[in-house]
């Protein structure tokens, strides 16, 4: 694959402090974001049926979604109409209630005032206790994940800023789209957490490829860096308009999930961008010039 025409970026006209101080302002400001939703609601982001519990149905109507929203005694979570190939006036509905029974009479009663309606599908209910138990298998895999990239990255490059700068970029990598998550109500669920596993791998990529080429390749420092760039910068812009373009399709399609994945691997690669060319390179260029070697 060939490489975008990266230009090449005068990094001698700033400081570490000034490089490393965007991206630990945008941390910062995302840590913030996260604790404030926490102390609000009791979760730094909102927790959708995999892990909150609640159950899924799905109705044949014609009724609008605003009339599918009324036609129950509890607000449903969600909406969302079903754009499957031959497949018209269907409808997912989530709520956080687990009595599929009374919501199936509330759907047949209130929604057959109009001789249309119809439930097609009753999904299988996720108790609170169940969706505890997942969300707590879940964030065991995240951490689990982010432990083993940094004993990863101590391993290959057995010194401490450059260790300490993988996984201080790859921190960061995660906390910004989760706090994305929380501003635009995204929800967190298995396929969410899918999302940012993925991200751990791309930024462990990213930042191993530029940490090699500045430690372990011949060269000048800025001349690594160039070199760095070309590759990761082509693969990470790469990787974001598929992910856009996936996540568009998907929200033009009204496929919920396939458009959340989308669209936080797209900020979560912006995200490391930013903190492998500015956080992790300012800590490599104080290490290489101003550091004590270890």
């Amino acid at each position: 694959m060939a490489n975008f025409d990266v230009p090449e970026f005068d990094y001698t006209r700033y400081s570490n402090r000034q490089l490393a101080a965007v991206p630990l302002a945008v941390l910062a400001v995302a840590l913030l974001v996260l604790t404030g939703s926490f102390l609000a609601t009791g979760a730094p982001v909102q927790l959708g049926m995999d892990f909150a519990g609640g159950s899924e149905l799905t109705v044949q109507t014609t009724s609008s979604e605003e009339e599918i929203e009324q036609a129950f005694d509890e607000e449903p979570e969600s909406v969302q109409e079903v754009t499957a190939p031959e497949t018209e006036n269907q409808y997912i509905v989530q709520f956080t209630t687990t009595d599929l029974e009374s919501l199936t009479e509330q759907a047949e009663s209130n929604l057959e005032q109009d001789g249309d309606a119809d439930v097609v599908q009753l999904e299988s209910t996720v108790s609170e206790s169940f969706g505890e138990q997942t969300q707590q298998t879940a964030l065991l895999g995240i951490a689990v994940a982010f432990l083993g990239m940094s004993v990863i990255a101590f391993l290959l490059f057995r010194t401490f800023v450059p260790s300490i700068a993988i996984v201080l970029s790859a921190f960061s990598d995660i906390m910004i789209p989760l706090a994305f998550m929380a501003v635009t109500g995204i929800s967190l669920s298995l396929g969410t957490v899918a999302a940012l596993l993925m991200l751990i791998g791309y930024s462990v990529d990213s930042d191993i490829l530029l940490n090699n080429h500045i430690l372990r390749r011949q060269g000048e420092f800025y001349e690594s860096t160039n070199r760095a760039m070309q590759t990761g910068v082509t693969m990470t812009v790469t990787s974001m308009a598929a992910m856009l373009v996936m996540g568009v399709s998907a929200w033009l399609f009204g496929v919920e999930l396939l458009a959340s994945i989308g669209i936080i691997l797209f900020v979560g690669l912006a995200a490391d961008l930013m903190n492998t060319y500015m956080l992790n390179l300012s800590l490599l260029r104080w290490y290489k010039f101003e550091g004590v070697r270890s």
